[in-house]
């Protein structure tokens, strides 16, 4: 594989850590605990459950990325199965972000709005990569 490709992978490993570390202000901005007070204890731990699994599945595959980009790269079942997951896992949250969120609600300003975009551009690029690496890699098989 080119070497342009494996520095894309690491490109997007090192986007989704920036994603997650950048998600740690998200309580805050959003304000969770103000919103979650509002329901059942169990149903406020179930919600940050949640959140701290996407946490560690967003870093997960930033450190992958980053330090396997080689692995994920090369042609073999796994580096297609793994890819095909991760690239599904970005188009489905891009797709829940136009199709399912209730944009109404969104915190207004200028810059919830420019939040937004960077995060959009980032999923659709997360989403482009895998893809791509998952076509290169199923094609190799």
């Amino acid at each position: 594989m080119d070497i342009t490709i494996q520095n894309m992978v690491k490109l997007a490993g090192v986007g989704q850590l920036m994603l997650a570390t950048v998600s740690i202000i998200v309580p805050k901005v959003l304000k969770w605990p103000q919103e979650l007070s509002k329901v059942e204890p169990m149903i406020k731990r179930l919600f940050w459950v949640y959140a701290i699994y996407i946490l560690v599945i967003n870093s997960s595959f930033g450190l992958l990325s980053l330090l396997m980009s080689g692995q994920l790269i090369s042609a073999k079942p796994l580096a297609c199965a793994v890819t095909g997951f991760i690239a599904l896992y970005w188009i489905s949250r891009l797709a829940i972000q136009f199709f399912y969120f209730d944009r109404s609600n969104f915190p207004k300003g200028t810059w919830p709005m420019i939040g937004e975009m960077v995060l959009v551009t980032a999923f659709v690029f997360f989403s482009a990569v895998y893809s791509y690496l998952f076509y290169l890699n199923i094609n190799q098989i």
